[in-house]
């Protein structure tokens, strides 16, 4: 079974033994060769920053953090390479003409430049086992802007989806508001281009369009902004809306 097809038919929460396919395996420093003073032009437009619509609900596996709770830091690296990329969240609250929510607490996790996620492993979807590590996995708790910042690195590809980054948000209760996912830009000038997925490059890379998550996202509602460029690192930003 395909990465993709399982993840399109993955209930959240019904996921307790990963039914796993092979992932990406290349090695090797983020940074080979000459670092490229490319600067991304194309940002895209994540419209829940000028409407208040609800953010959509995407699956939460087959990866998720197995202890959130433990991993409350603003670094999520824990020594990975990568290029350095900021990333930005402001979580907006639906049910009061999405005024920013303070005292959110917002998970964020993703792979790695080579496509593999900590805490999994060991298995046909993904071979190198990281079960006993946490890399690229982190909690924060929004300030009174609704924002939480993360330090981590620009995610790799896998097989079947375009770059992203998996976020859950729960009220300062613990409730789960939303579980979502953040899509990139693409195409000439994007940071996705310019990466060019590190030493892989793009060749059987999944395209937003054409991904299981993303391909209905016609709002680009998941979609965020990104700046910046390798050489001074990226910053994403993005505005998640949800009914608090």
């Amino acid at each position: 079974m395909e990465r993709k097809n399982f993840i399109k038919n993955l209930l959240v929460g019904a996921i307790s033994t990963p039914v796993l396919i092979e992932a990406c395996k290349r090695s090797g420093s983020a940074n080979e060769g000459t670092p490229s003073t490319e600067t991304v032009t194309t940002t895209g437009t994540n419209t829940n920053t000028g409407s208040c619509t609800v953010a959509p609900t995407e699956t939460e596996g087959p990866f998720p953090t197995k202890s959130p709770s433990s991993y409350v830091r603003s670094d999520i690296r824990d020594g990975r390479e990568g290029y350095l990329m900021t990333v930005k969240i402001k979580i907006a609250n639906t049910n009061n003409s999405c005024a920013a929510l303070t005292g959110a607490l917002v998970d964020i996790w993703h792979c790695d430049k080579v496509g593999n996620y900590s805490e999994y492993g060991g298995t046909t979807m993904q071979s190198t086992n990281y079960q006993s590590v946490h890399f690229l996995r982190g909690r924060q708790v929004t300030d009174s802007n609704g924002l939480v910042t993360f330090t981590t690195i620009f995610p790799g590809w896998y097989g079947g989806r375009a770059t992203h980054i998996h976020v859950h948000v729960y009220n300062a209760s613990g409730s789960s508001l939303k579980v979502t996912q953040i899509s990139f830009p693409e195409g000439t000038g994007s940071a996705v281009a310019i990466v060019n997925g590190y030493s892989k490059g793009m060749s059987g890379y999944t395209y937003n369009k054409s991904d299981n998550v993303f391909s209905d996202d016609s709002s680009n509602l998941e979609m965020a902004t990104v700046t910046g460029s390798i050489a001074a690192g990226f910053e994403l930003s993005t505005q998640i809306n949800v009914s608090a």
